[in-house]
């Protein structure tokens, strides 16, 4: 990995007894694509607004750029971009307006405003937009105006708190080719994200659930942190097994994928000899059965819902 753009040491959240981050520890090279896992409040959130000094830690530290978030909050104010999950600029003026509001916040005046906003506009291709209101784009404009916003100042860092939450599926694709550009010119991104096609593309993953990075490697690592191979089973009819193998002691979980049931299982090959054998469901018909590579979802799923017996646990 490249030099280290962010570094986390300890870095912990306490709100009042509730801690949100505990002791999270990671670093993110320069110019690459780190993706943040997590349910929905496991602590992401906060851990982005603790690295862009919107929270201050309880405990740990934190640098950006070799700069701490504590002692050095201007200095890192100038190094980063932040893009929220929901649109945080302003309806009422036009894509122009608002885009020139956001430079003149970052200290951008006369020529050198004016130049800002005609790269970024050429960049995110926002022409057609200038003079309507931001409250009447659409998702996938919305959000290329507000990263548009989150560039003007020319951040060496950029973090994107579910960028494509609620927007079609060629807009975000769009948006990631977008992504691919910055990085490729040497910024370093942090995204969150639950769109597993999209962690596919990060170049390194942290999960966290619970306030807790549980691991953290490059998506192909994480898939193959699984030591149980993974089963899945073609049976009608279909949604009545879903329900009455969700309660078997022997399956930690199951669920639906393309038509078949993917079995999350310790000892899955010593379960599939026993059903060759006696299937013990009369009213289901098994049909067929394979093997398949675990995929994104399937480290989501894992890790989320705590299936340590599928697991190494050696991708941290």
């Amino acid at each position: 990995m490249s030099d280290a753009m962010i570094e986390c040491e300890g870095l912990t959240k306490h709100f009042g007894t509730f801690t949100a981050v505990d002791h999270v520890s990671f670093s993110v090279g320069k110019g690459s694509i780190f993706g943040f896992l997590g349910p929905n409040g496991s602590g992401k959130s906060t851990v982005i607004r603790m690295l862009c000094g919107i929270l201050e830690p309880s405990e740990g530290t934190a640098r950006i750029g070799g700069h701490d978030i504590i002692k050095e909050g201007e200095q890192i104010k100038e190094m980063i971009g932040y893009m929220s999950q929901k649109f945080s600029l302003y309806d009422e003026l036009t894509t122009n307006e608002n885009l020139l509001f956001a430079g003149k916040l970052y200290g951008l005046k006369g020529r050198a405003l004016n130049e800002r906003r005609d790269e970024l506009i050429a960049l995110t291709h926002l022409e057609p937009y200038l003079n309507r209101r931001a409250q009447l784009l659409s998702g996938g404009w919305r959000q290329r105006l507000a990263m548009a916003c989150s560039l003007m100042h020319k951040p060496t860092v950029l973090f994107l708190d579910e960028p494509t939450a609620g927007i079609d599926p060629v807009a975000r694709r769009e948006l990631w080719d977008l992504l691919f550009e910055f990085a490729g010119e040497g910024m370093t991104l942090f995204v969150t994200t639950h769109y597993m096609d999209e962690v596919e593309r990060c170049m390194e993953v942290g999960f966290i659930e619970s306030g807790r990075l549980l691991a953290k490697a490059s998506p192909r690592a994480l898939k193959s942190s699984f030591r149980a191979r993974l089963l899945e089973i073609d049976v009608e009819p279909l949604m009545p097994a879903l329900v009455r193998l969700r309660d078997l002691p022997e399956l930690l979980g199951v669920s639906l994928r393309s038509g078949s049931l993917r079995l999350y299982a310790q000892e899955p090959e010593k379960l599939m000899a026993r059903w060759r054998e006696n299937w013990p469901f009369p009213d289901l018909r098994l049909l067929g059965e394979r093997w398949v590579e675990p995929d994104m979802e399937d480290v989501f799923t894992a890790y989320s819902q705590g299936y340590d017996g599928v697991l190494k646990k050696s991708a941290s």
